[in-house]
């Protein structure tokens, strides 16, 4: 596996994680908040995966989906209390404290999103000679 820093790939986390930021701060509604971020935080993985890592991983959109689940299965398990986190915010930010189902459904549409991403845009880009 090769590691080396991709520019457009950090450039997309970055804008991102700002996105991610800026809706966990000002926008207070049920929608944006609750599904479009859970849409986003499954690109966020994949966009800092994607740069530093240069080699293509198979099913990447999978693992994400799987990983993203699981932090929510925790959550249904009251995972941050069980570590003994509870007193974190951050933990609890990162890790979640409210399993809903929705959530998984709006990962799930992230990830596909990517996959599409990456059957259509990446397959495309890997046929074009480089210079």
């Amino acid at each position: 596996m090769k590691f080396k820093l991709n520019d457009r790939y950090l450039c997309a986390f970055l804008i991102v994680l700002i996105t991610e930021t800026w809706i966990a701060l000002f926008v207070h509604d049920g929608f944006i908040r609750s599904h479009i971020g859970d849409v986003l935080v499954v690109i966020l993985i994949y966009c800092f995966i994607k740069a530093f890592i240069k080699n293509r991983i198979k099913r990447l959109p999978l693992y994400i989906f799987i990983f993203a689940t699981l932090v929510e299965v925790g959550q249904y398990f009251h995972l941050v209390e069980l570590l003994g986190l509870g007193n974190f915010a951050i933990a609890k930010i990162i890790l979640g404290s409210t399993f809903d189902l929705m959530d998984i459904a709006c990962y799930l549409i992230g990830c596909l999103g990517l996959f599409l991403f990456e059957m259509f845009v990446r397959n495309d880009e890997e046929r074009r000679p480089s210079c």
